[in-house]
């Protein structure tokens, strides 16, 4: 094969990878997303460990998510979520000055890039990984609205053992439907977040109600969101 051929063929592959994955991210604008990556690899896993398999998600549209929850994984995980174009610089200043001296690295991923990465990639980090969640990241926050983001997020993250999803924790760990979770309760669900199969929300920790306190207190702070949802006081 000459180096003619070779170029051609790379521009084939190059077109077919831009042309799938803009599609992809055109058509889950409109289409719920069911079944993400890191699904299958956790159903892998349990079968692997001999475990029972468990993959509890049921989609439902924004409307019928609590108006708590979002802002719950604001104060969480991303206060200027509704300000950023998917990465929050001022984060990213502040972990790589902190991680100067931490033994631990601290992370500032945004809710568009965990977004990007459970729907299209896999959770194992490298810097192929990093960067595929760069471009994708890019692709939602073109083609998608914040709220649409949101939307995917809080129905494909993972909150708990083979557990996927607002309507699928909200069942679970609280007996109830996505609609009707507390302020408190979401509150529950965000300070779970950074590692859902350590921390259950639905059986808390003394330092999930800390970490609980701490982000009902940040929800009265942040800018609401939607920016339409002016009172999110407890009802």
């Amino acid at each position: 094969m000459n180096v003619k051929n070779i170029f051609k063929y790379l521009r084939y592959l190059l077109i077919a990878f831009f042309g799938s994955t803009i599609l992809s991210v055109i058509v889950l604008k409109f289409v719920p997303v069911y079944v993400t990556p890191l699904m299958i690899i956790r159903c892998g896993q349990q079968i692997s460990q001999g475990e029972k398999l468990k993959m509890k998600r049921h989609w439902v549209p924004k409307e019928k998510i609590s108006r708590h929850l979002p802002m719950a994984v604001i104060a969480s995980e991303d206060n200027r979520f509704a300000e950023h174009w998917g990465f929050d610089f001022i984060e990213i200043r502040k972990a790589v000055k902190e991680n100067k001296t931490r033994k631990k690295a601290r992370g500032a991923s945004t809710i568009s890039q965990q977004t990007a990465k459970n729907v299209f990639l896999w959770p194992q980090s490298s810097w192929v990984r990093k960067g595929l969640e760069v471009y994708f990241t890019l692709l939602i926050e073109c083609f998608w609205s914040k709220e649409r983001i949101m939307e995917v997020y809080l129905n494909s993250i993972e909150m708990g053992n083979g557990i996927y999803g607002a309507q699928a924790v909200a069942e679970e760990h609280f007996g109830t439907s996505a609609k009707k979770l507390t302020r408190s309760q979401c509150a529950l669900i965000a300070a779970s977040l950074p590692n859902p199969i350590r921390f259950n929300s639905g059986k808390p920790s003394a330092y999930m109600y800390k970490r609980q306190k701490q982000i009902m207190r940040l929800m009265r702070l942040v800018p609401a969101f939607p920016p339409k949802d002016k009172d999110l006081s407890d009802r």
